[in-house]
């Protein structure tokens, strides 16, 4: 009997070398008289930028001071992600002149306001409190509607005139000036909130987003060109640390160098798989079986399509008994009519092998293949579990005594001898 190792994505010489030798181990452990070879594919038929990731905008140009419109993309990239981020400041920090705060921060304050006497951050809450929707017509509805931020608009609203940021900030701002900078805090977190329920369905550009932050400023009685003071400033300077072009630049070429071996593996066999299948059709066939093939992610992936492609032309490959895919997205990608080898709503190959599909419920990269191919009593899912986060557990099947375990029940069960 043969074992076959097919890895996954990603995985180069060092890599490979180190994952192999502990497979090989493991499997010679529980099958002393059996072959385990490697199917080495990654240098050869894995991705590489071939002009040094020179299509990569600001991969290795020097870094620069960031521009006024670099430094409003940033603050609104937090917006976004963090809508009451900016009320959160005011919340927390305020404008508490009384408390050590410059008295030039507001000179139209009233730090001893009487008690039971509202606000001017109440009143400006209640203003906001008093907005619900998207109004019949006018300006802001248009904009709303032709933005794709209409739907999302009343939850944004109710989500920020609720929550404790706003009415702490509220509490906070005595005088009219806070006041003017609290309604502008307040219409960009609805404005925020609004186009993070949007998501990619959002069709804002930048002008459009401050039209509607000035329109919502406006009912609330402030001015949205009234330049913010406390808020603003801490918000700046976060959105200057961490998402400024220069950093940006530097993040999309390590995201894009970091991930070419990983998510250019993928991206290569989709558009040139028929390559790596040749290699491993010839390698399989090297050797007489009886073969049990174990592919990692993509290895499965390029097996499976392997596999089901030969027996459906009805030249199934040599030897081949078992099938076993650790980690594997194949049945994701059959769902997908993603697969080379087998068509959505369509069944297995006849001469498809026996196939054990192993996942882990926190890998996000495997999926269960008895439910897309249900009634077909070739293919089994086995859950292991490594108690690890992903994307550690995606790679954590190999030190585990419960897949070897699996295998060596599949091969008892399909009399590989």
């Amino acid at each position: 009997m043969r074992f076959l190792f097919v890895h996954g994505t990603g995985v180069r010489r060092e890599r490979h070398d180190a994952l192999f030798a502990l497979v090989l181990d493991r499997l010679t452990a529980r099958f002393p008289g059996a072959t385990v070879d490697s199917c080495f594919w990654g240098e050869r038929f894995g991705a590489t930028l071939s002009a040094d990731g020179r299509s990569v905008p600001g991969l290795g140009a020097p870094g620069t001071v960031p521009g006024p419109d670099e430094e409003e993309i940033a603050e609104w990239g937090l917006l976004i992600a963090d809508p009451l981020c900016e009320l959160r400041v005011l919340a927390e920090a305020g404008w508490d002149t009384a408390g050590g705060g410059h008295p030039d921060d507001d000179p139209d304050g009233d730090t001893f306001a009487m008690p039971g006497v509202q606000s001017a951050g109440d009143r400006v809450l209640e203003l906001l409190t008093a907005v619900r929707g998207v109004p019949d017509g006018g300006e802001q509805a248009a904009l709303l509607l032709g933005t794709g931020l209409a739907a999302g608009f009343p939850a944004a609203l109710e989500s920020v005139s609720r929550s404790a940021e706003a009415a702490r900030a509220g509490d906070r701002a005595a005088g009219e000036t806070q006041a003017r900078e609290l309604a502008k805090a307040l219409a960009r977190a609805v404005t925020a909130a609004a186009l993070a329920s949007a998501g990619a369905d959002a069709d804002c550009t930048g002008a459009e987003r401050d039209r509607l932050v000035e329109l919502i400023t406006a009912r609330l009685g402030g001015d949205a060109r009234f330049p913010g003071a406390r808020a603003a400033a801490v918000l700046g300077r976060l959105a200057l640390r961490v998402t400024t072009q220069p950093l940006l630049n530097a993040w999309r070429g390590s995201l894009t160098v970091g991930a070419t071996p990983a998510l250019g593996d993928i991206l290569r066999y989709q558009a040139r798989g028929a390559d790596l299948r040749a290699f491993l059709h010839e390698r399989i066939t090297a050797e007489p079986g009886p073969t049990v093939l174990i592919g990692h992610s993509l290895g499965g992936i390029a097996l499976v399509d392997l596999l089901a492609l030969a027996a459906a032309r009805g030249e199934p490959v040599p030897g081949v008994e078992l099938l076993v895919t650790v980690g594997s997205q194949a049945p994701f990608l059959y769902e997908l009519g993603a697969l080379a080898g087998v068509v959505p709503g369509t069944k297995l190959p006849y001469a498809f092998p026996r196939w054990l599909n192993v996942y882990d419920r926190q890998d996000v990269l495997s999926y269960l293949a008895e439910p897309v191919f249900p009634g077909d009593p070739r293919v089994s899912d086995q859950e292991i579990g490594s108690r690890q986060p992903f994307p550690a557990c995606h790679s954590a099947y190999w030190k585990q005594d419960s897949l070897y375990a699996r295998i060596e029940r599949a091969v008892a069960e399909a009399e590989i001898g």
